[in-house]
């Protein structure tokens, strides 16, 4: 789990007491945002147009705060590079760390966990992590820049010293290689799992395992410090606290993975 005294430095404002009323209008201009592709949090629905749990949360606080979003897809070696230079506003789903925090502020609004997919024809004595880590010739597969929790991020390193880690540009990539068979895992958070099961050509070949089952990951809004002001900021926290209270998060959760794995989302 993320250390708490992170999260602390990351948040603007504590979760307490519902608001006795709605947000008073507050317009916030326009706000240049970075989406990248990965799972239920932001995909391309069967009409080829964007969804998703981070579109729907950004398009909420449009509604709520009168900010005028303009959005792109981008990698998340770029998205993060922007982010530290100072041209990129804000982006989604970020996890916070150390370095990040000196350029970024977090407002988390959803948790969730990292599952090993696994080759159904790896041997049956890979079951954990040390024995994956025993199989010399096994590789796995990450999206460069992403953070996957102390466990996995551990495990990960450990890999990289034997050069059995591939670093992908994005989602489709790492999914890319694992059906190629080119790596015998991949790591996917939870929000991924409801849209991989649909791919046939994939399901059938999978074991899905839970190598870390005390890790949980804490996504969030990444807003630049040097280009978005605190007091907007503060106004984006308020309407998150709302949108928590009011049944918004649950109701966007929900319709994208469903109500089960919604209600396990609310830990930050």
């Amino acid at each position: 789990m993320l250390k708490r005294h992170f999260l602390a430095g990351a948040l603007l404002c504590c979760v307490g007491a519902p608001r006795a009323a709605p947000l008073p209008a507050f317009d916030c201009g326009d706000i240049a945002v970075a989406f990248y592709e990965h799972g239920a949090l932001y995909y391309r629905d069967g009409n080829g147009q964007w969804a998703g749990i981070d579109k729907d949360i950004v398009d909420e606080l449009g509604k709520r705060l009168g900010c005028r979003f303009h959005a792109s897809v981008d990698s998340r070696v770029r998205i993060w590079t922007n982010l530290k230079g100072g041209t990129l506003p804000m982006s989604v789903s970020g996890i916070a760390t150390p370095e990040r925090l000196q350029f970024a502020r977090f407002l988390p609004y959803f948790t969730s966990r990292n599952y090993v997919l696994l080759q159904k024809n790896s041997k049956p004595a890979v079951h954990d992590l040390a024995s994956f880590l025993a199989e010399p010739g096994y590789k796995v597969a990450v999206i460069k820049s992403f953070k996957h929790g102390p466990t996995y991020d551990a495990w990960l390193a450990q890999l990289r010293k034997e050069g059995r880690v591939y670093e992908t540009a994005d989602y489709g990539s790492l999914i890319r290689l694992f059906k190629l068979g080119r790596v015998q895992a991949v790591l996917a958070l939870n929000t991924s799992l409801a849209p991989l099961s649909r791919q046939r050509d994939l399901a059938d070949g999978v074991r899905i395992l839970d190598w870390a089952p005390k890790d949980v990951i804490v996504g969030g809004l990444v807003l630049s410090r040097q280009l978005i002001p605190e007091a907007t900021a503060e106004q984006f926290a308020q309407a998150i606290h709302a949108m928590r209270e009011d049944g918004t998060l649950r109701a966007i959760y929900s319709r994208h993975v469903g109500a089960e794995l919604a209600a396990g989302m609310f830990n930050f």
